[in-house]
């Protein structure tokens, strides 16, 4: 943890005040940081709403059989396509205020590199469209296809990738938090993270109700992100 030295006001000397709890709004870029980092901490918040409300109001979708991806289907599919590129848009935008927010600290480097392929996974998981399945749009034959189309294919990894590192970047935030002495939001991350693993883990392995544990396990990691970020957002 780095120091900033104030001068006293009584004794005219300098006073060492950690960085952690010295006013960072201080420097010129404060403004901009700030508004970064807000990206970031709508961005969980607004995929929550838009994909959980989908999934309760269209026809067919049922969460414990079909993925929030397949959403991108259909004559509303552009409603979840938008949803992937704007939340990846904040989410780069929230792992770039997060650089300059944790800067200096331990996993001050890694976090935002994560969150920010995390972002562009995300982008590309809306780019690529994964293919109808399981009933799903109405109309869609059940069970899986056959075969996947390369959009579907570009789907699941750009998903892999934005998964794997939203994992990490939490369990890094772990040893951040640990090390500031934070251990409540240490424990946080860990849940976070391990829940996402958990998850997303059943559903590869074709568990029962895995389209469910790995949308819960998503939804926690993004939103303890997204809190992180905006806490952070107040400290600048």
């Amino acid at each position: 943890m780095t120091a900033t030295h104030i001068p006293s006001a009584s004794t005219g000397s300098a006073s060492s005040v950690s960085s952690a709890s010295a006013p960072s709004h201080r420097y010129a870029g404060a403004p901009v940081a700030r508004r970064l980092l807000l990206a970031g901490a709508v961005s969980a918040p607004l995929w929550a709403v838009s994909a959980l409300t989908q999934a309760a109001t269209r026809d067919g979708f049922d969460i414990t059989r079909h993925p929030l991806s397949v959403l991108s289907n259909g004559s509303l599919g552009w409603l979840q396509i938008a949803t992937f590129v704007v939340v990846g848009v904040l989410a780069v935008a929230g792992a770039l205020g997060m650089r300059r927010a944790l800067r200096g600290t331990p996993g001050g480097v890694w976090v935002p590199r994560l969150l920010l392929v995390n972002g562009i996974g995300m982008i590309a998981a809306g780019v690529f469209v994964m293919d109808p399945a399981d009933g799903f749009p109405v109309g869609t034959p059940a069970g899986t296809p056959e075969s996947l189309s390369g959009a579907s294919i570009g789907h699941m990894a750009a998903g892999s990738v934005a998964f794997f590192s939203l994992i990490a970047a939490n369990y890094v935030l772990v040893r951040h938090f640990r090390r500031a002495g934070r251990s409540a939001e240490a424990v946080l991350s860990l849940i976070a993270g391990t829940a996402l693993l958990l998850g997303n883990g059943w559903a590869m392995a074709g568990g029962t109700a895995g389209t469910l544990t790995l949308a819960v396990g998503a939804l926690t990691a993004m939103l303890w992100v997204s809190a992180v970020a905006a806490r952070a957002s107040r400290g600048v």
